[in-house]
């Protein structure tokens, strides 16, 4: 490893304790809830949830946790409750799942990252990384990739850290 990296792993350290400086774009992922599996997904004309109380109401417990866990990321208002929502036990089943990240796996997303000198376009697709930062178009990793990867921690595949040839 050389010392160009060993500067890259303690910045990307650095910059994982500040989830703020990510801007979620757009993202799909699974949830693993209480009794089934659902997809959900954020866009430009906002969440989708494959659960039958996103269907009747427009907002669940699963958009509410990663409201609650992914929020200085997400740069948007929560969505409001519905009128006939059992809220209470929607906000009760939110808060759980917020503590119970291992429910979470990124299937994709598009993030904005933004860094010490300039902002970065991160783009993750079932275990393959893109950021269109220099190094990493040169490396295949930066501290950008990195950072996500230990602020979404067991929620996306592992970046590959580059090995170097004898």
């Amino acid at each position: 490893m050389d010392y160009s990296m060993i500067g890259k792993i303690e910045k990307s350290k650095k910059y994982a304790e500040d989830p703020s400086r990510v801007t979620f774009n757009s993202f799909t992922l699974e949830f693993k809830g209480s009794n089934s599996s659902y997809t959900i997904t954020l866009g430009p004309d906002g969440w989708h949830c494959s659960c039958p109380g996103f269907q009747k109401y427009g907002i669940c417990p699963h958009i509410m946790s990663l409201e609650r866990s992914f929020g200085p990321m997400l740069k948007r208002e929560p969505l409001p409750y519905a009128p006939g929502q059992n809220v209470v036990s929607d906000v009760e089943k939110a808060k759980q799942y917020a503590l119970e990240p291992d429910r979470i796996q990124f299937l994709s997303f598009n993030a904005r990252f933004r860094g010490d000198h300039s902002e970065y376009t991160i783009n993750y697709d079932n275990g393959h990384w893109d950021c269109d930062n220099d190094y990493f178009k040169s490396r295949g990793i930066c501290s950008h990739t990195m950072a996500m990867e230990r602020i979404l921690k067991g929620m996306v595949k592992p970046l590959m850290m580059p090995t170097t040839e004898s």
